[in-house]
C-alpha cells in the first residue's frame, strides 16, 4: 500500500544517512554473532497473515474499536491496545472501564478512585501474529498440544475445546470477560464468562448494522461469540511491523545502522565470559523472546494480583502452574518495536529503556534505587513490603536471572549503546499515524451510529 511505500522509502533515506561505513571492525565482530545465532532479521518470513483488507479484518477492526463490546458501553478492544500508543495504552497499567473520560486514552486517563484498576500492563498488539506458545504475562493462553489451546476457562495443561487452533483468536474470548478490562460491574448478564459471550452476541444481533457486517465478513448474519473472536483475531494478526533497520542489516546492508547500534548489538549478543551482556539468552531469535519465563525482580507497583502477605503482590506464573518455583516468573516479550511499547515490565514500572537495561544488569542494586513514587497513579503503599517479599524469595529458591546473584558492571556509554540497537528494532511504520491508517478507524465514515470509541489524547486531539 502506498502509506507503506512511504515509511520504507524514508526507512532507506534515514539510514542512507547513518555514520557508519561498509564492512568496519564492528561489521567484522558483529556479522558472525549473528552467523553463530542463525539470525535471518525477519521472524515473520513466511508467515501468512490475514489482509488488513480482508472483509473479515474489516469487521475485526470495527469491533476492535466498538464499545458495544464493552458491558458498560464505556471501554473497548481499542480502550488498552491503540495502535497510535503502540498497540498498548501508553500507561504503567491500565484503566479499562469507569474511566473519568472514556475516549480520553494514553497519559492523562484517570480513573475516580485515582488508582489503575487493571493490576498488569497491556502487551502489545504489534506482531501478535508471530507469538507460537501463548499470550499474556503468564501466558493464561497457551498451546498445550498440536489439537488446542488452555485458557482460563478450562484446567492448566488441559486445552479449551472452544479456544480453537489460534492464539489470537482465543485470547480475544477473555478482556470481555474481565470486570477491570472490559465487563464493567454493571453488566448483570451472565454470571459466566460464557453467558458473558451470549449476552453480548445478543447485544449486537438486535442491530441490523452488526448483522449486514457479519453477512459481508462470513456469509450469514447470524452473529456468535466465535465469529466475534475470529474477526478480532484477524485484525490483530493483521498488525505486523517488522520492517526494522535490524533487519536490512541481517540481511546485508551495513548502512542499516551506526555505529552506536552495531556496539549495542554486540553487546546485546555477546557471551559475559566475551565482554557482553548476554541478553540473547533470553531474548533470543528473530522474535528477540524465547516465549519462556524468567524472574527479573521488576518492580511490583498497583494493586497487584492479590497475592503475598500484602494481598498486593502478583506471583506472576506461579498463579498459573501452581509451581511456588514459578513466582514472579513472566513471559520474556518480544523487543521489536520496543521503542514504541512502552512503559516497561509486567506492572509498566519503567518508561525509559535506559532504566530497563539498567535493571537487568543489578535488579537488586535497581530495586534499592527505585522510587515508586516516580509512577503517577499507580498505588505504592505495599511496595516496599512485596519488593521485600520477592527479593527474599529469589535469595532463598535460587531463582532470578543470573544477575539477580552476579551484577554485570556497566559503563554509561554502553547503556546508551545498548539503547540505540533497541531503538533499531522499531519498525518506522509504528511511529507513523499516516502509516498507521490501515488499522484505525474513521469518526466520520465508520461511527455513522456512535458505537465506536472514537480516542482522543489528553489535549483533546483526535489519536
Amino acid at each position: 500500500m502506498q502509506l507503506r511505500v512511504h515509511a520504507l522509502i524514508f526507512l532507506s533515506l534515514l539510514c542512507a544517512c547513518y555514520a557508519s561505513t561498509p564492512d568496519s571492525e564492528l561489521d567484522s565482530e558483529l556479522r558472525p554473532l549473528i552467523r553463530a545465532l542463525g539470525l535471518r532479521g525477519d521472524p515473520a518470513e513466511g508467515l501468512d497473515v490475514p489482509s488488513v483488507d480482508d472483509p473479515i479484518t474489516v469487521l475485526g477492526r470495527r469491533l476492535f474499536f466498538s464499545k458495544s463490546l464493552g458491558g458498560d458501553r464505556d471501554s473497548a478492544c481499542v480502550t488498552c491496545h491503540h495502535p497510535v500508543l503502540g498497540g498498548g495504552d501508553a500507561l504503567p497499567l491500565s484503566i479499562g472501564v469507569g474511566a473519568e473520560d472514556p475516549e480520553l486514552l494514553g497519559p492523562g486517563r484517570t480513573h475516580p478512585d485515582g488508582d489503575f484498576n487493571v493490576p498488569r500492563n497491556a502487551p502489545t498488539t504489534f506482531n501478535l501474529a508471530i507469538w507460537e506458545r501463548g499470550l499474556f504475562w503468564d501466558s493464561r493462553v497457551e498451546r498445550v498440544d498440536d489439537e488446542g489451546i488452555r485458557t482460563p476457562d478450562s484446567e492448566y495443561g488441559i486445552a479449551d475445546p472452544n479456544a480453537g487452533l489460534r492464539l489470537s483468536v482465543a485470547q480475544s474470548r477473555f478482556p470481555v470477560t474481565s470486570e477491570e478490562e472490559m465487563r464493567g460491574f454493571e453488566f448483570a448478564l451472565g454470571a459466566t464468562n460464557d453467558g458473558v459471550r451470549a449476552a453480548l452476541e445478543a447485544r449486537l444481533t438486535e442491530d441490523e448494522r452488526w448483522t449486514d457486517e457479519f453477512q459481508v465478513a462470513f456469509g450469514t448474519p447470524d452473529i456468535s461469540y466465535e465469529r466475534i473472536a475470529d474477526a478480532l483475531g484477524a485484525y490483530e494478526e493483521s498488525q505486523l511491523f517488522t520492517d526494522t533497520p535490524w533487519r536490512e542489516y541481517v540481511r546485508g546492508e551495513n548502512t542499516a545502522l551506526s555505529d552506536a547500534e552495531k556496539r549495542g548489538a554486540i553487546l546485546f549478543f555477546k557471551d559475559t565470559a566475551d565482554g557482553g551482556f548476554a541478553c540473547a539468552t533470553c531474548h533470543s531469535g528473530d522474535f528477540f523472546s524465547d516465549e519462556s519465563f524468567h524472574a527479573i525482580a521488576a518492580p511490583q507497583i498497583g494493586r497487584g494480583k492479590g497475592d503475598g502477605a500484602s494481598r498486593t503482590n502478583d506471583f506472576g506464573l506461579a498463579r498459573e502452574t501452581a509451581d511456588r518455583n514459578d513466582r514472579f516468573a513472566f513471559r520474556t516479550p518480544t523487543l521489536l518495536n520496543v521503542s514504541a511499547t512502552g512503559p516497561y515490565f509486567h506492572a509498566g514500572a519503567y518508561q525509559e529503556l535506559a532504566d530497563v537495561v539498567t535493571h537487568h544488569l543489578d535488579p537488586q542494586r535497581a530495586l534499592a534505587l527505585f522510587d515508586p513514587s516516580s509512577v503517577e497513579g499507580a498505588s505504592s503503599d505495599d511496595f516496599a513490603d512485596n519488593t521485600q517479599e520477592m527479593v527474599d524469595f529469589l535469595k532463598v529458591s535460587g531463582r532470578g536471572i543470573d544477575t539477580f546473584r552476579a551484577p554485570l558492571s556497566h559503563q554509561p556509554a554502553q547503556i546508551e549503546d545498548l539503547v540505540a540497537f533497541l531503538e533499531a528494532l522499531t519498525d518506522p511504520c509504528v511511529l507513523e499515524r499516516a502509516c498507521l491508517e490501515p488499522w484505525l478507524v474513521d469518526p466520520v465514515s465508520d461511527d455513522v451510529d456512535g458505537q465506536l470509541l472514537i480516542a482522543i489524547d489528553a489535549e483533546g486531539k483526535p489519536l
